[in-house]
């Protein structure tokens, strides 16, 4: 069955621009991450934008993501971007100005949305706003402080993220990062909330969360996500099962040397082989939901 890689991150030098990939053995090319999705027969796969207000041109540019997307379009679909911290922004911004545009030009959501903010803070609460009235998916990266630099902030049991997903009822968030999938669990919970805890899972802040609010969605990609399924297999194919319409198959790797999503694949596909999830469920999970998103018919 084919798949719809929901979050990869590739590079690629535009033809007569002055960025220039770098010699680095672990960074992906888009033809190497086209053999990686031949590996795990996926048809498409989502870039990703890695952006800040200071560097929003580099490889990770969202220039760069239509570029590769535009270069190979069976292989690749694009998200946008936007750091509401940019210079000239405020929170009465109107962001809806640029998402629009992207849309317009063939982006299918906003993210990774790696701001270090608070989930509820102003200028996130404007990029929230804008998201929503575009009907643009946000998928986010959850940190655990400002300091860390690298992802928006919450605190355990995601009030921020919840107080987002009420005020905006046509918001719709993708969830990811360790912070956010620690919370799949109530039991063994780690202080470091970038770990990947281990053992059984009983039902955690999560699955309130989606219980509560029809418009929060996951993607199961990188260590995180993969791990929060494979730590407790029981309780991952209840968990697949229940919120199937809102699970995105993904892989996030960041380098070419990386195994999980090898070992990942075969998890899903062995919860599918031994009857723990349905066809239905297998197949909404790792390309329906993905290809409703995306526009793809068929």
């Amino acid at each position: 069955m084919k798949k719809i890689d929901l979050h990869c991150h590739t590079y690629a030098p535009q033809e007569n621009s002055s960025r220039c990939l770098k010699e680095d053995a672990e960074r992906i090319s888009p033809e190497e991450q086209i053999e990686i999705f031949d590996k795990l027969n996926v048809e498409k796969g989502v870039i990703l934008p890695l952006i800040t207000a200071k560097h929003p041109d580099g490889l990770a540019a969202v220039e760069n993501c239509r570029y590769i997307a535009d270069k190979y379009p069976d292989r690749f679909s694009w998200f946008c971007n936007i750091d509401p911290r940019a210079e000239g922004f405020d929170e009465k911004t109107d962001l809806g100005e640029y998402f629009g545009r992207y849309k317009e030009l063939g982006a299918k959501g906003v993210g990774e949305i790696t701001t270090p903010l608070y989930a509820d803070s102003p200028l996130m609460d404007n990029l929230f706003h804008h998201c929503a009235r575009c009907d643009m998916p946000a998928l986010i990266h959850i940190g655990t402080t400002p300091q860390e630099n690298y992802g928006i902030v919450d605190e355990k049991g995601l009030p921020r993220i919840e107080k987002m997903l009420k005020k905006h009822k046509n918001l719709r968030i993708i969830g990811h990062s360790a912070a956010f999938w620690c919370e799949i669990s109530e039991n063994g919970y780690p202080e470091d909330r970038n770990d990947y805890p281990k053992g059984k899972v009983s039902d955690g802040r999560l699955a309130f969360l989606f219980r509560e609010y029809e418009n929060l969605y996951c993607d199961l990609s990188a260590g995180s996500g993969s791990n929060a399924m494979m730590r407790d297999r029981e309780y991952a194919a209840k968990f697949l099962t229940e919120f199937a319409d809102r699970i995105y198959y993904g892989t996030d790797m960041t380098g070419k040397s990386q195994k999980f999503p090898y070992v990942f694949d075969d998890f899903l596909t062995s919860l599918l082989t031994d009857k723990m999830i349905s066809d239905v469920v297998y197949e909404k999970i790792v390309y329906k939901n993905a290809a409703k998103l995306l526009g793809i018919q068929g």
